[in-house]
């Protein structure tokens, strides 16, 4: 009996001494910022900060919140402590610190800490994750396929699929059809991404079930894991990747693979050039340089040509087509902003003799100042992530950050900032106008990300929604409808900001002469 009771005893005191350790661990994980005396947001076991992620908030207004709340706290640092289950995370409230985080000490600061996992996931290894030299390494590789040069050689095939899809939506709407914007959008920018970087004409207007509109709405639309699941692989990458844990869906990874695959061995086995993006990967792959350059930059692997295919396909598509999304919602809504978007267009086609070219396009300044405006509302990216890779005391503090510590700046709070943007809920196309734009900070519109790591597709994704948004603007005015949301609200669990009920809107058609139909 006196066994049993020692034993028992023994068990009580080992189980006390467990969780009083793990209180002073908790204690200590979570008194970082107070040590500091940096305002912080009080965190909650397990979860941290970010209890709400993913469930009831999206990632963007969550954000949001935290900025607000600690942006003019009385002797504020330029920033506030949070905490992702026990590791402290800081969210930067200043833009001078979000420079010098981008651009100036951007060597302190070089990765964005997306998880991927190489080994079992390939496609998730692309140059948007991946980091320290091979990183740089592949970002010289891959930036001269987006050079001016090249964008305007892509211009004509962009152009082709944007008047089959002004010539499909004539055809198949009448102006009392309510269409739902957003996959309208997506399968136009579908078919010029799977045109540009696969060489497939996929004609998803008429085909909206094709695989690859299939594949890239299950991607964007039903991730494989949680936001919250992705916060913990991002948290704890060396386990996520030693568990084998993945991003992608197995069959998303299986289909783009075997495009890749099967699409490069059509190519070298029949000498088919197409001088699109996967024609500049495969021959980065086989000789190292690009045509008409000497400079031998290395050659690319087969798990990196469809790892690069990949992303931009993914990110390409789903971007665009948000931006022009949003942007006919807003011209929807706002019926001066669209008379004069259409006029903008209309005034730069009669100078180029009626034709959409590569110049012409570049002279629609109002239409490119609506589509900064939306990126402003809608960045892409709500929360650009950097991660410590050396330690950096931040200036005028006594604050050092450690490595692998994860630095967050939330683009979405900052675009809605009424000290920056005045009445941020408005939409106004004037906040982008070349004046204003120079006097404005850069870190003050962040929809590309900025510094060294700045989306390097930026160029061909504003001339595919430039292009796109013209040729709507040309033969249809856009109205709202009782369908359409105002305001609309946002699905909690996708990367992007996403309405839960589409966008619907009206197009009704324009005449040769540029009246509305039935006027």
């Amino acid at each position: 009996m006196e066994l049993v009771v020692t034993s028992v005893v023994s068990l009580g005191v080992l189980l006390a001494t467990l969780c009083l350790c793990v209180y002073l661990l908790v204690v200590r994980k979570y008194s970082f910022w107070r040590s500091y005396h940096v305002p912080y947001v009080e965190p909650e076991l397990p979860y941290g900060n970010f209890k709400e992620m993913g469930k009831s908030i999206h990632p963007a207004h969550l954000s949001q919140r935290f900025y607000e709340q600690y942006k003019a706290v009385p002797g504020s640092p330029g920033f506030v402590g949070l905490y992702i289950f026990l590791n402290p995370v800081l969210l930067v409230t200043d833009l001078k610190l979000a420079k010098r985080i981008l651009i100036e000490d951007f060597h302190h600061f070089p990765d964005r800490g997306v998880y991927f996992n190489e080994k079992d996931d390939p496609l998730s290894a692309h140059l948007f994750a991946i980091e320290g030299q091979r990183w740089k390494d592949l970002r010289a590789k891959i930036t001269p396929t987006f050079t001016s040069g090249r964008m305007k050689a892509a211009f004509p095939l962009v152009l082709g699929i944007a008047e089959q899809f002004c010539g499909f939506l004539r055809e198949q709407y009448t102006s009392d059809d309510v269409v739902e914007v957003r996959d309208l959008m997506a399968r136009f920018t579908t078919d010029v991404i799977g045109s540009y970087a696969f060489g497939l004409e996929l004609n998803s207007f008429r085909d909206p079930q094709n695989e690859f509109r299939r594949i890239g709405r299950k991607h964007f639309d039903t991730p494989r894991n949680h936001p919250l699941k992705v916060f913990i692989m991002k948290t704890f990458r060396g386990l996520a990747n030693r568990l084998g844990l993945k991003l992608l869906h197995d069959d998303v990874a299986a289909f783009f693979q075997s495009v890749i695959r099967e699409t490069i061995h059509h190519r070298e086995g029949h000498g088919v050039r197409r001088n699109d993006f996967l024609d500049l990967l495969i021959r980065l792959k086989n000789t190292g340089s690009l045509e008409g350059s000497h400079e031998i930059v290395g050659r690319l692997s087969g798990d990196e040509i469809a790892a690069q295919a990949f992303i931009f396909f993914t990110a390409g598509f789903e971007t665009s087509s948000s931006a022009m999304t949003y942007t006919l919602y807003e011209l929807a809504l706002n019926q001066e902003a669209q008379r004069k978007a259409r006029e903008c267009v209309l005034d730069a086609l009669a100078k180029h003799d009626g034709v959409v070219s590569y110049e012409s396009s570049k002279n629609m300044l109002y239409l490119d100042q609506c589509i900064y405006e939306t990126l402003r509302k809608y960045p892409p990216v709500a929360i650009l992530e950097r991660i410590v890779t050396k330690p950096y005391r931040i200036p005028d503090t006594s604050v050092t950050l450690h490595p692998e510590m994860k630095i967050m700046i939330p683009a979405y709070a900052i675009h809605h900032d009424p000290d920056i943007y005045p009445e941020p809920a408005t939409y106004d196309p004037d906040r982008f106008t070349p004046e204003r734009m120079a006097r404005r900070d850069p870190c003050a519109y962040l929809p590309f990300g900025e510094g060294p790591r700045i989306c390097i597709g930026l160029r061909f994704g504003m001339m595919q929604a430039r292009i796109g948004l013209a040729l709507l603007l040309k033969h249809f005015q856009v109205l709202p409808c009782k369908e359409t949301d105002v305001p609309l609200t946002y699905s909690p669990r996708a990367f992007v900001l996403t309405p839960v009920n589409g966008v619907r809107l009206r197009l009704v058609k324009y005449d040769a002469h540029g009246a509305a139909e039935g006027n």
